[in-house]
């Protein structure tokens, strides 16, 4: 039994609730807008958890001090890159390009207690859970091709003539892999190897940059710019996985989904000039499991 003291304390200081798991993406800090929204983002309660899918800034610092204060706000960071963390802006100090640029920021993450695909998955046990957090770095390989193409060149072709081409064709490079297709599919093999090692009495929320399945992209206003938006051979992960919730970014389109029966949450904040059309201001923090509300 507890002293007096103690239980008066509990009398007048009940337990909180049980945290959150909340999930952001594509933060791109370099606007000052978006970076006066990051500088107020503030947990809920002590023991929330945050998912954040990529994209948080250009140069390889501004991710680091991001994650830094993000890391010092939640009880736990997972985070998984996104294309322009992979950039090698000619304005970075950090030159590095492809796998080790990967390399150094998951180094950055580990050193600033931030969860990376390459850690062990963590296990949410809030509400919702027990539910294994699967952080998942993928790319992807031009199979999302644009309509009426049959091949990569031609769905290529297409964007060019169109005028949509993703900055990734100059600034992302696949070193030391001859191309970006060639390194999504040995990311999807390590990954998919890790997933399926996983206990399977246990749901997963999968949180990927790209979404798993191309449904998402037919909302493009530029159906060309889907073949940097993912890779047909995840399609069943979320089933095969026993996925809950499947968390992306990258699109800018923030919306919710139901595909087989799971999840799909687009986290995205996106660029000022996107996010100031909508008829509602932004909400950052999307709470993918948690005690009801």
């Amino acid at each position: 039994m507890g002293s007096a003291g103690s239980i008066r304390h509990r009398e007048v200081s009940p337990l909180p609730e049980p945290g959150s798991l909340f999930a952001v993406s594509d933060l791109h800090v370099s606007y000052a807008d978006n970076q006066r929204m990051v500088d107020r983002l503030e947990p809920e309660s002590d023991d929330d958890w945050l998912l954040v899918g990529g994209d948080v800034a250009d140069l390889f610092y501004d991710v680091q001090r991001t994650l830094q204060l993000l890391r010092r706000r939640f009880d736990t960071v997972v985070w998984a890159p996104g294309n322009h963390e992979l950039w090698c802006h000619p304005h970075d100090p950090v030159q590095l390009r492809g796998e080790p640029r990967y390399r150094a920021l998951v180094r950055m993450c580990r050193d600033n207690g931030v969860i990376t695909p390459e850690d062990p998955y963590p296990v949410w046990n809030g509400a919702g859970g027990p539910v294994v957090i699967a952080p998942l770095f993928l790319l992807y390989d031009y199979s999302f091709r644009a309509p009426g193409t049959s091949t990569k060149e031609e769905s290529l072709r297409k964007a060019y003539d169109a005028g949509v081409v993703c900055t990734d064709e100059m600034l992302l490079y696949p070193d030391p892999y001859p191309d970006r297709e060639s390194w999504c599919w040995d990311r999807v093999t390590l990954t998919e190897r890790r997933l399926a090692a996983i206990d399977p009495a246990l749901p997963t929320v999968l949180l990927s940059h790209w979404p798993l399945v191309r449904q998402p992209t037919d909302v493009l206003w530029h159906p060309e710019f889907a073949q940097w938006c993912g890779t047909e051979r995840t399609a069943d992960w979320h089933v095969r996985f026993r996925a809950v919730a499947a968390v992306y970014g990258h699109l800018h389109i923030p919306r919710a989904a139901r595909y087989d029966g799971v999840h799909f949450e687009e986290v995205s904040l996106g660029y000022p000039r996107e996010w100031r059309r909508r008829a509602q201001p932004p909400r950052l923090l999307r709470r993918v499991l948690g005690p009801a509300r």
